[in-house]
């Protein structure tokens, strides 16, 4: 197979695949990439450990920090304790969520961000350039233009 076939196929698996296949697989969430296709992933009982991404997925999908996965767990492993078997977008989380399986700390996470992201609209979130150094301007007084025509 081609690797824009297998590209194909992988893309389609990922964007139409709605049910979790297997018993032990949990729902979990990214928290960081560590290199060398494994990430640190926590799980809803505030567990954290390793996953390593398989080779169908290396090279076609990219994942990042706050997405969820579904994981196979691997009960020999020392540092790596799963592999990552599904990547979960938008529609699958929803309908995860409409079916219940959807597990309720992570529920809580998404709605703690939503209504931050609501209620706040002030200009502390605006855009700074760094790149450029900040000038203060600032006006002169009336006593400072007196001593200026003074002299």
């Amino acid at each position: 197979m081609s690797r824009t076939t297998k590209k194909k196929y992988v893309v389609e698996e990922v964007l139409n695949k709605y049910e979790i296949t297997a018993e032990n697989q949990k729902i979990v969430k990214v928290l960081r990439s560590c290199g060398n296709n494994l990430h640190e992933i926590t799980t809803p009982e505030g567990e954290t450990f390793l996953v390593s991404m398989p080779t169908k997925f290396r090279k076609h999908i990219w994942i990042k920090r706050g997405d969820f996965v579904v994981i196979d767990p691997i009960t020999e492993g020392v540092k790596v304790k799963g592999e990552i078997a599904q990547i979960l977008l938008k529609d699958q989380i929803k309908y995860f969520k409409d079916q219940g399986i959807w597990p309720d700390t992570f529920a809580e996470n998404n709605s703690t961000k939503n209504e931050r992201r609501h209620s706040s609209n002030s200009d502390d979130e605006l855009f700074v350039n760094t790149n450029r150094p900040y000038v203060e301007f600032s006006s002169s007084s009336s006593s400072e233009e007196e001593e200026d025509e003074e002299n």
